[in-house]
């Protein structure tokens, strides 16, 4: 059996073993560590299908271990990041832990299931509908990075406050499943009129996280989805 056949399937499970890894650091607060070990899984993420597809090896299998993967990844994580934070907000203490730090985990809910509908929707070959959990889970995870690095106390107090977490996770778990078509930043050609969107939105990505570091990825992930709702009425005129 050609060794090739198994190289994606070994990566997806570096991706899953990368996901268990960011769950320890998370569950101890180590952010930081969490956020690197989730990049790298998402990263090798896109490597598995790329291999498969060079290799001519796709498979059922290889399917349903990159879902898999990515629950734990892109779902579990993230979903325990805003439980933390949740947990940490100014209205709870660790002493008198209530139900409401767990709705963080409605991430991983909206996660799960948006991950069950693409294997099954033909639309999303070429495009995506709906925020892919890789994006979200980068929004999430940088949320307390943000806080960790900033001194501005308005950012501050946003992101301590139980309410605007529990509306970022509402928003999560909505636009992750959301009929909004977005653009992929697959390129399938080289020529300018085709790839201006994601030029566009390259460029500005580059010049926020070169400005703002950490405090730009949340707002990387907001331009991306932003520009893809005027892509799309641009698109219709």
């Amino acid at each position: 059996m050609p060794v090739k056949k198994h190289i994606p399937n070994l990566i997806t499970l570096l991706n899953l073993f990368c996901g268990c890894i960011a769950l320890i650091f998370a569950f101890h607060r180590h952010f930081e560590m969490a956020f690197g070990f989730v990049a790298l899984g998402i990263f090798l993420d896109f490597f598995d299908g790329f291999f498969a597809r060079l290799f001519k090896v796709a498979s059922p299998l290889g399917l349903q271990l990159d879902s898999l993967a990515d629950m734990v990844t892109s779902g579990v994580a993230p979903g325990l990041v805003m439980y933390q934070l949740m947990l940490k907000s100014d209205s709870f203490d660790v002493a008198n832990v209530e139900i409401f730090p767990f709705l963080g985990f409605l991430i991983t809910l909206g996660s799960c299931y948006r991950l069950a509908n693409f294997n099954i929707d033909t639309r999303q070959t070429n495009s995506f509908i709906g925020l892919p959990t890789p994006a979200n889970t980068l929004f999430i995870m940088s949320l307390p990075l943000v806080l960790i690095h900033t001194d501005s106390l308005p950012v501050i107090e946003l992101l301590t406050n139980e309410w605007v977490l529990l509306a970022i996770t509402l928003f999560s778990a909505y636009i992750l499943n959301a009929e909004i078509p977005l653009f992929s930043l697959k390129v399938k050609n080289f020529t300018f009129a085709d790839n201006k969107i994601r030029i566009l939105f390259l460029s500005l990505a580059v010049v926020m996280l070169l400005l703002l570091q950490y405090a730009a990825i949340p707002l990387v992930i907001l331009t991306y989805v932003l520009l893809s709702v005027a892509n799309n009425k641009l698109s219709k005129k």
